[in-house]
């Protein structure tokens, strides 16, 4: 079986997915939280991001042909960009914390 064939592999991929497309959608309406609100949503980013981050990886340290070739794609299209996967990741995190910083009163 495929790496991308497990069950508990599409079902993680599926709901990363999803959460991200749910975060991203309630994002557009950031500027009108309250406080809290910012808070709540930075939070649920970083939890997504980091469950992103452990799903790349195991991407990553699979031996499967179509998991190699995934991250050979991602590594291709940032690269368009300039940036690596890492790099990404660390780019996301320091919006985050960006975005904490100007919670502080």
């Amino acid at each position: 079986m495929s790496f991308f064939e497990s069950e508990i592999v599409q079902s993680e991929a599926k709901q990363i997915f999803s959460d991200y497309q749910n975060l991203i959608q309630l994002g557009s309406r950031y500027g009108k939280f309250d406080r809290e609100g910012k808070r709540l949503y930075i939070e649920q980013m970083e939890t997504l991001l980091e469950r992103y981050r452990i799903f790349m990886k195991r991407v990553e340290l699979s031996e499967d042909f179509v998991a190699q070739m995934t991250v050979k794609q991602l590594e291709t299209f940032l690269g368009q960009f300039g940036l690596t996967p890492h790099q990404m990741f660390d780019q996301m995190e320091q919006a985050l914390e960006r975005m904490k910083r100007e919670l502080e009163p």
